[in-house]
């Protein structure tokens, strides 16, 4: 019998991860006393605003741990610190004009896994993959040597600086 290999595993893992988030499912719940846009005293998102969703897994059979950022800048994350706690929250608005002008640039179709042909090249490695509508897939390995995009790193640092989740590359 053949064995899989790991890069396969990690490959289909994320790959799910990327299918349910990609298909619009909401892995997260209304907040209690959370506010629907439109609702006095609840920020409006940014017109031309763009959402990010951040995935981020150490090795193939760590706990995923998910962040989203809407435009108006408040964040929900699932056991974004790896502690099994969910929080939530909203960034600074000048970290969101500066996640949203970052998010604009259009060095970002450059930096996609695709443009890049990424592949992974480490095992056991924290992976984080940026998701951002409509159908930029960006993945991050924090492998020794490998790397970063400069315009997703910017955003990646951006989000993980600001919220419970970590960035350990």
């Amino acid at each position: 019998m053949i064995r899989p290999s790991w890069s396969r595993v990690r490959a289909l893992s994320v790959g799910v991860l990327l299918a349910i988030v990609l298909s619009g499912c909401s892995l997260f719940g209304r907040a209690e006393g959370a506010t629907t846009p439109g609702e006095a005293g609840a920020p409006s998102p940014t017109p031309a605003g763009r959402r990010v969703s951040l995935v981020q897994q150490v090795g193939s059979s760590g706990p995923p741990r998910t962040l989203e950022v809407e435009p108006s800048g408040r964040w929900q994350c699932r056991d974004c610190a790896g502690d099994g706690v969910d929080s939530t929250g909203a960034l600074t608005p000048e970290q969101t004009q500066r996640l949203q002008r970052t998010l604009a640039d259009p060095a970002l179709a450059q930096e996609t896994d695709e443009a890049r042909h990424y592949k992974q090249g480490c095992i056991d490695a924290l992976t984080s993959t940026l998701l951002i509508p409509p159908g930029l897939t960006i993945t991050i390995q924090d492998c020794p040597g490998e790397p970063k995009p400069p315009v997703a790193y910017q955003v990646l640092l951006l989000i993980t600086q600001a919220t419970p989740a970590e960035d350990k590359g």
